[in-house]
């Protein structure tokens, strides 16, 4: 007989889709460290890592149970891009700010500047991150998803390769491309990214 905890993700996920509740407790067990890690990386708050950890496999039970989920091998990567899906829709929700306390090394003015002065310099920069935007949207989707798993979620490229599902060197090579492509299309429209 098997010992059930040597089992592939792939037979578990088969078992618990046909009614064996335990092979996901299994699979929860199997993957927890790595997934809860994640999250706790991202958030560095224990309870809210606690909350976003129980979202993801909730979502993951969800699309189990509504047989949404195409077996291909790809469990741990598909797990991954959940959890890093949950906790980007937690700081989407809740926008965190730090607060900031006044004291006597710190006062709220000190962080204020005259808004008159700066207000030529937001609207440049709104522009330019609307350019951007434009440009990244353009590119290839592969590329695409790397350069804002990079720049807009702060992943490294080992993350990035574990959520994609693909080797490290894919992922540098895609973000590579994605730099290339950017450059080319900065000077084929002329855009200047600076103020």
């Amino acid at each position: 007989m098997v010992n059930r905890v040597q089992l592939s993700d792939a037979i578990l996920l088969k078992n618990y889709i046909d009614g064996d509740e335990s092979a996901l407790a299994i699979l929860i067990e199997r993957h927890q460290a790595k997934v809860y890690g994640f999250i706790y990386s991202k958030v560095g708050d224990t309870t809210i890592s606690d909350d976003i950890f129980q979202d993801t496999f909730i979502k993951v039970i969800k699309t189990l149970k509504t047989n949404a989920y195409n077996e291909e091998g790809k469990f741990l990567p598909w797990l991954m891009r959940i959890a890093h899906n949950q906790t980007i829709d937690f700081f989407r929700k809740n926008k965190k700010m730090p607060m900031q306390r006044e004291t006597e090394e710190y006062s709220i003015f000190n962080s204020m500047s005259d808004s008159a002065q700066n207000i030529e310099g937001k609207l440049i920069e709104f522009q330019v991150e609307i350019d951007l935007k434009k440009l990244v949207e353009s590119l290839p989707e592969d590329q695409r998803e790397v350069l804002k798993m990079r720049f807009y979620d702060d992943l490294s490229f080992k993350e990035i390769a574990d959520i994609t599902g693909v080797s490290i060197n894919t992922a540098l090579g895609r973000m590579r491309y994605a730099v290339i492509n950017l450059r080319k299309l900065i000077e084929k429209n002329r855009i200047i990214l600076t103020n």
